[in-house]
């Protein structure tokens, strides 16, 4: 495994985490969007995995400072209840340029989870120039809540590069109708790759270490993450 570097970075008057591999250049770069946790121990261990995988990774801040390191559950969940989707896409434009004009990526992707995995379908058809677009157990609503301005999964049909989604077959939050709506917007597309991997019992969130105590859960995230991190690594190719 190669060596990572992490340190907090400024863009504009937003704050990041940046990890990066050590000794060896990066091949392309990770813009990551995370769960409901923020920047948490979880989604920094996440950001080190994808460096130590080659890449850059760069993190986004939905709460600005808060995490579940130190801010209790349901305050995340009031925080999440307040986000505003154009806010928030335009934070990860900003992101996007910063690794694009001041550390010089050219081939990026995004990747994200649960809150983050919605937001990354959704970034993926906003910009054109995306790589990849990973989506771990996207937290997809039907009905959406009135925050929810942006239909994720009719935009989705928009995105030009290859798609994979990791699904959580007993997620309580994306349906089985849903998830099918979303296979079809996104298989229907004239280029990009689609990739939807199902967990059988796995339940949403299942990424994260907190769901492990239930072996279905941590099963489930041993053999997914591998393999998001080769389809990082094999769409950021040169």
């Amino acid at each position: 495994m190669n060596g990572v570097e992490t340190q907090t970075v400024t863009v504009g008057e937003l704050t990041a985490h940046l990890a990066r591999p050590v000794a060896v250049e990066s091949d392309g770069a990770m813009l990551v969007l995370p769960m409901i946790t923020g920047i948490d121990s979880q989604v920094r261990g996440f950001a080190a995995d994808i460096a130590a995988a080659g890449m850059t990774a760069l993190v986004w801040d939905p709460w600005h400072g808060p995490t579940a390191d130190d801010t209790p559950r349901p305050r995340l969940f009031e925080l999440m209840a307040g986000l505003d989707d154009d806010t928030c896409l335009a934070e990860m434009d900003a992101l996007l340029a910063h690794l694009r004009e001041e550390l010089g990526f050219e081939r990026i992707g995004v990747v994200g989870y649960c809150l983050g995995g919605r937001f990354a379908l959704l970034l993926g058809a906003r910009d054109p120039l995306v790589r990849n677009v990973i989506a771990y157990h996207p937290s997809i609503w039907d009905p959406a809540p009135a925050n929810h301005t942006r239909d994720a999964v009719a935009e989705a049909a928009a995105i030009g590069s290859p798609v994979m989604v990791l699904h959580a077959g007993d997620d309580d939050i994306l349906s089985a109708q849903t998830l099918g709506a979303l296979r079809s917007a996104l298989e229907t597309r004239e280029s990009g790759a689609t990739i939807v991997h199902t967990y059988p019992g796995a339940e949403h969130g299942f990424s994260s270490p907190a769901r492990h105590a239930n072996p279905v859960n941590e099963a489930a995230s041993a053999l997914s993450w591998p393999q998001a991190l080769a389809f990082a690594a094999a769409t950021l190719a040169r």
